[in-house]
């Protein structure tokens, strides 16, 4: 039998997703080490698809982290977007309105960026097997893993669980000290990438009775594009050219205008909300989709992870750095005031996008009421765009 080996490290965090691998960055940036373990192997997590709309905040954190220079280089910068209501079309000019832009990069080329800058630092582990965190106290964790095929124990100061919504973190938290609060939506999305250009430069969110529909992008020659369908169906169920047919009648009323091509990946993503409550259990700290999901409606789950991650990061830098508790005390609730902000504008988003199976009359025109007022108050529009654009949370 291996003998157990121990490590050491003043935080550990547990997941190299956005959140993990910023806030391990940023960390180091201000002198404290971390260890960061990743079950997945890196070639997984290099690849793992996400959203990619980054609202201005997210792209000065990245900036901040030394991390986004493929992002300047790459990403398409947005000022707004178009509606299409039955078959009508609306321009939203969001950075018109709110004074911010968003950016449109995967999350996926954005853990490449965050694991290239740091690859050639130690403490970056993928592969890490049977983690589990065996004591949470005031004076920091205990946790045991497999770590490059040896059992491991790892003591730390402070514990961040960046791990996800099904990780190892959350349910280290007794579950007396733990409510959890979540919705779930009765439709989900079928998402595409496909080898076709964007339709326009702008997103487009296509509504009618016959379902929502998305056109984004991730580049001027590759497509993201999302359907509504029943909580049931699978990715699976639809044949590529039911799925495009499908694509082109919600999205210009099948005039045949949608470009098509190789549909290279498809995903179904149930629509749930979810918010954990506390995030932070003695030295324990919740962050990003571990502590909140929200639906894709806005876009608003990268953001939140990485603001998260920022707030955290200086947290422990007030700590190692000043010797002050403050900022470690506040992180909670500023943590979940955000998180919550960000739930109910993903709520908003998501009513006003989609018609419940079961939806009345009444309620169709009261969306239908709720879009009107969206396009002719500028006071309303300016909302929308500040929520839009993440500067209502900062």
């Amino acid at each position: 039998m291996s003998t157990v080996r121990t490590l050491r490290t003043p935080v550990c965090i547990i997941g190299a997703g956005p959140s993990g691998l910023l806030l391990s960055r940023l960390l180091k940036l201000n002198g404290i080490d971390s260890l960061v373990l990743e079950r997945r192997s890196r070639a997984y997590v290099e690849k793992r698809v996400r959203a990619g709309l980054l609202e201005e905040g997210t792209v000065r954190t990245l900036r901040a982290a030394g991390a986004a220079d493929r992002l300047d280089r790459e990403g398409l910068v947005h000022e707004g977007f178009e509606w299409r209501l039955d078959g009508e079309h609306h321009r939203m000019p969001f950075t018109e309105l709110s004074g911010a832009a968003v950016w449109m990069y995967g999350q996926q080329e954005v853990v490449k960026d965050l694991i290239a800058v740091r690859e050639d630092e130690p403490g970056l582990h993928f592969g890490v097997e049977d983690v589990s965190v065996d004591a949470v106290t005031g004076d920091g964790a205990l946790l045991h893993c497999t770590l490059d095929g040896r059992p491991t124990e790892i003591a730390c100061e402070f514990l961040a669980g960046c791990d996800g919504f099904h990780g190892v973190s959350r349910r280290a938290i007794p579950a007396g000290k733990l409510t959890g609060h979540s919705r779930t939506y009765p439709f989900s999305w079928l998402g595409v990438l496909a080898a076709a250009p964007p339709m326009s430069p702008e997103l487009v969110y296509a509504v009618s009775e016959h379902g929502f529909a998305l056109s984004s992008m991730r580049s001027h020659t590759v497509s993201r594009l999302y359907l509504q369908v029943p909580p049931g169906e699978r990715a699976a169920d639809r044949s590529d050219e039911a799925i495009w047919r499908e694509l082109d009648f919600r999205l210009t009323g099948g005039t045949g205008a949608l470009p098509t091509g190789d549909i290279l990946e498809r995903v179904l993503v149930p629509l749930r909300g979810f918010v954990a409550e506390p995030v932070q259990y003695r030295r324990l700290f919740l962050v990003g989709d571990a502590a909140h999901i929200v639906p894709p409606s806005a876009a608003k789950g990268l953001n939140l992870a990485v603001a998260d991650a920022r707030l955290l990061a200086e947290a422990l830098s007030s700590w190692y750095g000043q010797g002050r508790r403050a900022d470690l005390d506040a992180y909670a609730g500023t943590a979940l005031r955000r998180a919550w902000l960000g739930q109910e504008f993903s709520e908003a988003m998501t009513s006003l996008l989609h018609e419940a199976p079961d939806e009345e009359p009444y309620s169709r025109r009261l969306r239908r009421a709720r879009f009107a007022h969206l396009l002719s108050s500028e006071a309303e529009a300016r909302n929308f765009a500040e929520q839009y654009t993440g500067v209502a949370r900062r």
